[in-house]
């Protein structure tokens, strides 16, 4: 049963930082890409930053370029997304979502033009992350 637990989420003030973490099981982690989203109050969902496998490839979300850094540990099966200089608009669920990455002609499919919009295949619950004075 693959399982996604995010945690970490917490009220922070503007310029604070905080780390999220999700621990994931029931998939062979190794071969898939992890992702973080996140859902504002009364708005859609938003992609923030993604990381792939083998040589762990990094995207990220304009909004978030610069002053987040997401990270994977294979031994641990977990994925992290360290969150600096936060904002009032990073205010959201934050859920953590994994996708086996697929390959064309040996070649990842996974690139900075598909990693925001693919159907990740697994989700977690969401940790709330708050951002204010």
């Amino acid at each position: 049963q693959v399982q996604l637990v995010e945690s970490g989420g917490d009220l922070a003030q503007p310029g604070g930082s905080l780390r999220l973490s999700c621990a994931t099981s029931g998939f062979t982690f190794e071969y898939y890409a992890l992702a973080w989203f996140r859902q504002a109050p009364g708005r859609g969902r938003e992609a923030v930053a993604c990381i792939g496998n083998n040589d762990n490839p990094t995207y990220y979300s304009d909004s978030v370029k610069g002053r987040f850094t997401i990270s994977r540990d294979n031994a641990k099966r977990t994925v992290y997304l360290q969150m600096n200089d936060l904002k009032p608009e990073d205010t959201g669920v934050y859920y953590c979502a994994a996708d086996r990455v697929k390959y064309s002609y040996g070649v990842s499919t996974l690139n900075s033009a598909t990693w925001s919009t693919i159907d990740y295949e697994a989700w977690g619950q969401g940790t709330q992350v708050t951002v204010s004075s």
